[in-house]
């Protein structure tokens, strides 16, 4: 039976999220040197991601010690087996590797520059703070807009926005037309872009139905019936999707 609280919350959204869908991006990237400048800027999104996450499995799970249960044993495993897949999958050879370092792998195949986002992991690895070494990163402000939202929601939002922004607005949009643009400059350069369409492959296939019904049931037990937790956590879902229009922007106007 369907929830109609996130009926109601697919309804709000549904308006901001066409309009990501059918972002101009998609058909400017039609070569290899499109693909390069895409992930330049998006990788900035695979990044924080892995953040937003894993406060949500600090937040649902156990994490201190001693250890002692925590919440619900189902949201536990969602959050688990997500962290699992993101941080512990497999690249195209078997090999253990995160997402995110899938995607720079496949960054330096395709002849992406890894510069910048690697002078940001450094920076916070030196101790500097996450927000001071996203103001200072050479990104657009449209980039650093989305990411600092990322991480006040990380930081400072309730379990139930949290799950919310990470189930609605941080869903991996992938249009079709996205995918024939793939397929056609892989068909091009192979060589160049085989790590890339791995990546995406896998992605989909790790987070596709299974995940997503399991997103939304967290998302129903954290708000439960209470309205006024469903209206932030549409506002913070609108906003969340509103700000990666922003960070699609700014990747359009490079």
């Amino acid at each position: 039976m369907m929830n109609p609280y996130v009926e109601q919350l697919k309804s709000n959204i549904e308006s901001v999220r066409n309009t990501l869908l059918a972002h101009p991006i998609y058909s400017q990237i039609q070569d290899l040197h499109g693909l390069q400048r895409f992930s330049e800027t998006h990788v900035f999104a695979v990044w924080d991601f892995m953040s937003l996450l894993k406060s949500l499995q600090i937040g649902l799970t156990s994490v201190a010690l001693p250890w002692v249960p925590v919440g619900n044993a189902d949201t536990r495993y969602l959050i688990n087996e997500i962290v699992l897949g993101e941080e512990s999958d497999v690249d195209q050879d078997g090999v253990r590797i995160s997402h995110f370092e899938l995607y720079i792998k496949a960054m330096q195949q395709m002849g992406g520059s890894t510069t910048v986002i690697e002078a940001l992991i450094a920076k916070i690895n030196a101790g500097v703070p996450v927000q001071n070494a996203i103001e200072a990163a050479e990104i657009p402000k449209k980039v650093k807009d989305f990411l600092q939202f990322t991480f006040d929601i990380s930081f400072n939002a309730p379990l139930y926005v949290k799950a919310a922004v990470f189930t609605f607005g941080r869903e991996d949009l992938i249009p079709s037309m996205f995918m024939k643009i793939l397929d056609k400059i892989y068909a091009d350069a192979p060589h160049k872009v085989s790590i890339f369409k791995y990546y995406i492959e896998r992605h989909i296939e790790v987070d596709g139905d299974h995940h997503s019904h399991l997103a939304l049931d967290m998302v129903s037990r954290l708000c439960g019936d209470d309205a006024s937790k469903w209206e932030e956590a549409t506002s913070a879902s609108v906003k969340a999707l509103a700000l990666r229009i922003g960070l699609w922007d700014a990747i359009f106007d490079k």
